[in-house]
């Protein structure tokens, strides 16, 4: 299929997943970019992950300071023409700080930081970043974070029922009190995808959660192998 697909992996001071995000985009079969968030140059990258962590110590609010780093400047025009970003934890943290999906993050109802591998009903699989997915399945993905509440206004919680802009539900249990058990978002067009679980942690067997379904502990791994599609495409 050509070149291989490269994706950009972006680290900001406080990233603590930015290694497994690279891993996993490996396991999918492509060439991880180590970006760094104090510069300008995506140096050519097809798609873009921004990791989980604790960028900027979390000060502000989470994602608020990564939001507004260099980097973020390419990474909106980015999306906005139309390459392939994933957000995950305080990724999608910084997608809502960035205004390229709506809501916001919030401390969990429980006012604990949660981790558990975390039940997902698949919404939308038409996205770049869920078609290896069908419409409805149930997948198991580890969660963890302390401020992984979603809100947001009457306006925009309309808005995201009306355009169906719902990735990711919670099933069985909602972990930090998220309006309407939501877990993932994508943007109208398909290319930008949040999400609090962290697939980059369920790519490879044996390291990921345990499950009786026919992809055992590597409910993860199609986030990352079927971009290369949508990418092409």
């Amino acid at each position: 299929m050509g070149r291989p697909m490269r994706i950009g992996v972006v680290t900001f001071p406080g990233t603590l997943d930015d290694r497994d995000a690279q891993r996993a985009v490996r396991f999918g079969g492509h060439e991880a970019v180590a970006l760094w968030h104090g510069e300008h140059d995506l140096q050519g990258v097809d798609a873009l992950v921004l990791p989980g962590g604790f960028s900027y110590g979390d000060y502000l609010r989470s994602g608020a300071i990564a939001a507004n780093s260099p980097i973020m400047t390419e990474v909106v025009a980015a999306a906005e023409a139309g390459m392939p970003v994933l957000g995950i934890c305080n990724g999608f943290q910084m997608l809502t700080e960035a205004r390229l999906l709506p809501g916001a993050l919030t401390r969990n109802d429980s006012g604990l930081f949660v981790r558990r591998d975390q039940l997902l009903k698949v919404e939308r699989n038409d996205t770049a970043w869920t078609s290896g997915y069908s419409t409805d399945e149930v997948i198991t993905i580890p969660l963890k974070n302390g401020e992984g509440r979603f809100v947001a206004t009457a306006d925009q919680l309309k808005q995201i029922e009306d355009e169906n802009l719902v990735a990711f539900r919670y099933v069985d249990v909602n972990p930090n009190g998220s309006t309407d058990d939501i877990a993932g978002l994508t943007n109208a067009r398909g290319n930008v995808v949040g999400l609090m679980p962290h697939p980059e942690h369920a790519v490879e067997l044996g390291f990921g959660p345990s499950t009786d379904r026919l992809r055992d502990g590597l409910d993860g791994l199609p986030m990352f192998t079927k971009v290369l599609e949508q990418i092409a495409a």
